[in-house]
């Protein structure tokens, strides 16, 4: 059956008829350039989760691996959710509790590939169904703006954290930048999203740079 939204008397104690905190859900936003380890995160933050018993749904899109999975560039990889244009984010969790299977929390990789909506979707499973969302993702493209999903969610999250893991740029300074790489030179324009990797065979690349080198154009080879 469907989960119903809390009732008076669930609002009226603080919790959920199963012993959960109401209100206790968070939006969080992960973010760091290429190479950084966020897909690597999101599994961790699973794993950490399912390990206390808790019940999640790992959603994805556009990953490097073209398939519904998240895979890390160190060789871990889960079975994902691709994230289409028209799946809605509450149907899908409302639809698991149909199956009589519990939410509480979803891990969203890639999700500077979501759409604004699937943002404004995610923040409503946190306020009106208590499920907590957990997104990590790029924040700017390879034009240095920000990704529509990514700005929504700097303005909507819960918490916004960086994360740590240091990406040097080839001239060892701080990595800062994701450039696409065309026919060996730093793309200007062009579609916002295009498939690629980091490996330098790639027909389209990206690389990590400084912003010195980012706005130069210059890629250390050759």
């Amino acid at each position: 059956m469907v989960r119903p939204l809390p009732g008076p008397d669930e609002r009226a104690t603080g919790r959920a008829a199963d012993g959960r905190s109401l209100h206790a859900a968070a939006l969080r936003f992960y973010w760091g350039p290429m190479d950084c380890g966020k897909s690597t995160m999101a599994l961790q933050m699973n794993y950490n989760h399912a390990r206390q018993g808790r019940r999640g749904l790992v959603t994805t899109r556009i990953d490097r691996s073209l398939g519904p999975q998240v895979t890390t560039r160190i060789g871990l990889a889960h079975e994902a959710i691709e994230v289409t244009e028209d799946l809605d984010l509450r149907t899908l969790v409302r639809g698991t509790w149909a199956e009589d299977v519990r939410v509480d929390y979803l891990i969203c990789d890639e999700a500077s590939f979501y759409s604004v909506a699937h943002v404004e979707q995610m923040a409503e499973l946190v306020d009106s169904y208590d499920v907590d969302v957990y997104a990590f993702g790029l924040a700017t493209d390879f034009r240095s703006g920000l990704f529509p999903a990514a700005q929504r969610l700097f303005e909507l999250a819960d918490s916004v954290a960086r994360i740590q893991v240091e990406v040097l740029c080839w001239f060892g300074r701080e990595g800062l930048l994701n450039a696409r790489v065309v026919d060996g030179r730093v793309a200007r324009e062009g579609a916002q999203v295009v498939i690629g990797d980091t490996a330098e065979s790639a027909e389209v690349r990206y690389q990590v740079l400084c912003r010195r080198h980012y706005r130069a154009g210059e890629l250390g080879i050759g």
